[in-house]
């Protein structure tokens, strides 16, 4: 199976996101559609290749975040005879994507959203599947595996291949954006809102690095050969930020507060990241970096408020 890298030139910017392309004889397969604006990258990848629409067997999103599957509809439109795969929380969402519009327009506003991701088209229920933990499809007389990885979604999964070795590890195996490959390997985690959990974040990286792949495939992005090398980064920034999660939600900060106090930790969590790596100067590093910081800080709130009402709620059951 030979797989194709797409840049989506996600935010307008080279080297931010990919999707991914698996040729395997007659049949093909998309892994991640980014947004809507990026359907004439994809198409185009086929039509750079004498492929048709029509080999697409199946569109894979590895979770629902938008600039990862804003654009699968979109693509399934395109492609009549695709089956969309997507892990069970993940596949209501793609049917009726009315509350992920929702959430993402009160976040951006309206103009700003348009801008970011387009129309998100519906996708029919009867051309979606939702797959079970450890559950395989088969392409073009190979076997491609399913294996749920929470920790940043609740409704992530990556997908095996292990004929070839290689993993499309979506935000799971973390952020490797090939402009900060600069020096050595770089890789840190996405604590984006509104799931991440520290514990099974780290979890997850060590359930890809045991499947012993070659090569793994992250949705920011490209193909890297050093899975060890990643996950051995992955781990203490994933402790880092588990601590930055207890240190604010001990702290007793509450809402703007508590967004400032996390915000703060993070930022010099990314300091001390680029600092480390002899970037801290280099401006086009940092700008690359500065969506995930923002966002990385948002997760950790966000997982703070979520511990909190949990408890809450938990007491009230007691009572």
């Amino acid at each position: 199976m030979t797989t194709h890298t797409i840049d989506c030139d996600y935010l307008g910017a080279p080297g931010v996101a990919a999707a991914y392309l698996l040729e395997a004889g007659d049949e093909l397969a998309f892994v991640e559609t980014n947004t809507t604006r990026a359907l004439p990258l994809l198409l185009g990848a086929l039509a750079q290749r004498q492929l048709r629409p029509e080999q697409v067997r199946y569109v894979i999103i590895t979770h629902v975040h938008l600039d990862h599957a804003g654009g699968a509809g979109a693509l399934m439109r395109a492609c009549p005879s695709a089956t969309l795969l997507a892990h069970p929380r993940a596949a209501r969402h793609v049917i009726d994507p009315s509350r992920l519009v929702q959430s993402a327009r009160a976040v951006y506003g309206d103009e700003r959203f348009e801008g970011l991701y387009g129309e998100i088209v519906p996708v029919p229920a009867e051309r979606v599947r939702a797959l079970d933990d450890g559950s395989t499809v088969p392409l073009a007389g190979r076997e491609l595996s399913f294996l749920h990885t929470r920790g940043h979604a609740n409704h992530h999964f990556v997908v095996h291949d292990s004929e070839v070795g290689a993993v499309y590890t979506g935000d799971a195996f973390g952020i490797v954006y090939p402009g900060l490959q600069r020096g050595g390997l770089l890789a840190f985690p996405s604590t984006s809102p509104t799931d991440f959990d520290p514990e099974a974040a780290v979890a997850a990286v060590d359930r890809i690095a045991s499947l012993g792949a070659t090569h793994v495939y992250p949705t920011h992005m490209g193909r890297y050969d050093d899975v060890a090398g990643i996950a051995d980064q992955l781990r203490p920034l994933l402790e880092v930020s588990g601590a930055i999660l207890a240190e604010a939600d001990s702290s007793g900060r509450e809402g703007a507060d508590l967004d400032a106090f996390c915000a703060e930790r993070v930022d010099a969590l990314f300091d001390d990241l680029l600092t480390g790596r002899g970037l801290g100067a280099d401006g086009r590093a940092r700008a690359l970096v500065d969506i995930d910081r923002d966002l990385n800080g948002q997760g950790i709130a966000a997982a703070v408020r979520k511990r909190r009402y949990k408890r809450a709620l938990h007491g009230r059951d007691l009572q």
